[in-house]
């Protein structure tokens, strides 16, 4: 137990100096740094239930989440919880996007656990489409922060810390966004409930 505490120890310590040397400008160190991160990803993804190819897509996702949001990372705060919170939202993406996908006829495993088989009531995908396509359009009218605030942390449910590398917004101002964003959300959607679109 303490052998694997004092490796785990060593591998932060190694990855947290890599990725301080690599914001320093090191193309050395971040080209070992990338590829020790890829085992702990992959174990990661893992955890999550990916299995086979998929590891490799969140394996890859993960290091392109890495490289935009490098410069967010704080030296001074452990790497690893860091590393290991970015693999796990692209391995809910990943997850997530499997759900969406129509199942192959031929796979019994995907049919497995089905509550029933029942099709969806007439008109239903019809009338789910013009919810999504209503919101959408509401969602697009949004000042360009707002809206922005609404994609990265609802609707593709990014962390805070996440969001701002990637929009270059503080914390504070994603929070406000997103209370204002909703807020003015809430409202249009009402109106078109009132006006009978809905």
């Amino acid at each position: 137990m303490e052998r694997r505490a004092g490796s785990a120890n060593g591998l932060e310590e190694t990855l947290s100096a890599a990725m301080a040397a690599a914001q320093a400008g090191d193309a050395d160190a971040y080209r070992d740094l990338l590829r020790a991160c890829m085992p702990v990803i992959a174990a990661a993804a893992r955890a999550k239930g990916i299995r086979g190819e998929a590891v490799e897509d969140v394996v890859q996702d993960t290091l392109m989440t890495v490289h935009r949001a490098r410069a967010s990372y704080d030296p001074a705060r452990p790497f690893l919880p860091w590393l290991r919170a970015i693999a796990q939202r692209r391995a809910v993406d990943l997850l997530r996007h499997q759900g969406r996908r129509p199942k192959e006829a031929h796979d019994p495993i995907a049919y497995e656990g089905r509550a029933d088989d029942s099709q969806p009531a007439a008109g239903q995908g019809v009338e789910e489409r013009e919810r999504n396509s209503r919101l959408a359009r509401a969602v697009a009218a949004l000042p360009e922060g707002q809206r922005q605030a609404v994609e990265h942390l609802s609707l593709r449910e990014r962390s805070l810390t996440e969001a701002s590398a990637l929009t270059g917004r503080s914390t504070g101002a994603l929070k406000v966004n997103l209370h204002r964003a909703l807020k003015a959300l809430r409202s249009a959607l009402a109106q078109d409930r009132r006006d009978g679109d809905v």
